[in-house]
């Protein structure tokens, strides 16, 4: 067995629409939105009585996709957010960005746009509920 390629990134959000409108605004594109619910879904993620509001986007390649979920049943544990960039677990989504001046305009900076290398200029910035998105205009 090898892997073949990433598929999608799953994040769970609170407020859907206000994540997929971030996320759209940033570039990518809706391909589907599907209710989960059921016996076969309970199985996969490991929880009983899932129903869930769940969008496909992707990016305007077509090569990377990113999967946003609301989760209405089972109630979940609190978790935090707001935490810092380098609080153990997933802490950032990056994109390729064409312009960074113009991607970051109305955006909250976690930090400061910096200069790696001569090769990018990156950035963090602060997604819906916390996301931290790292944003990356190839220099050159």
């Amino acid at each position: 067995m090898a892997i073949q390629r990433m598929d999608h990134v799953g994040v769970v959000v609170e407020d859907l629409a206000g994540a997929i409108d971030f996320f759209v605004e940033l570039g990518l594109e809706v391909e589907g939105r599907w209710e989960a619910e059921g016996g076969l879904v309970d199985r996969v993620v490991g929880l009983e009585g899932v129903r869930a509001d769940c969008a496909m986007l992707q990016t305007p390649d077509g090569h990377s996709r990113l999967e946003l979920s609301k989760f209405h049943s089972p109630p979940a544990a609190g978790g935090d957010g707001y935490a810092p960039s380098n609080a153990p677990g997933i802490r950032h989504l990056t994109f390729a960005v064409d312009d960074l001046d113009a991607a970051v305009e109305g955006l909250e900076l976690v930090g400061e746009i910096e200069n790696y290398q001569d090769i990018y200029r990156l950035c963090y910035v602060r997604g819906p509920e916390g996301i931290i998105v790292e944003l990356a205009e190839k220099i050159g």
